[in-house]
């Protein structure tokens, strides 16, 4: 059974930084894909920062030099580094892996910046 994991959101001041992190289990299938989404309330689900094979990352305008998105192939984790927070970055996190066969989602973890 696949699991995603994610911890590190929490509170933090407005230029503060949270490092977040998401380990699978029990994927069998090669990862092609592993990104970060977010939805803030009211608003739809936007994908904040993926990385495609071991290098090539792409990121939201709006999170473009404050956000680095890595991964651990030997983990199959996935972690977003956020810094120079802004209380617009506060919204529901969600890890997201793109297999060969399928999609998994994380279960989410709040991130809430204070102005």
């Amino acid at each position: 059974q696949v699991q995603l994991v994610e911890s590190g959101g929490g509170l933090v001041q407005a230029g503060g930084s949270l490092r977040l992190s998401c380990a699978a289990s029990g994927i069998t299938f090669r990862i092609n894909a592993m990104a970060w989404y977010r939805q803030a309330p009211g608003k739809q689900r936007e994908q904040v920062a993926q990385i495609i094979g071991g290098s090539f990352t792409t990121y939201a305008d709006s999170v473009k030099g404050r956000f680095t998105i890595s991964r651990d192939n030997a983990k199959d984790a996935v972690y977003l580094q956020m810094n120079s927070l802004k209380p617009e970055d506060t919204a529901v996190y969600y890890c997201y892996i793109n297999t060969i066969l399928r999609q998994y989602w994380g279960q989410g973890t709040q991130v809430t910046v204070s102005a």
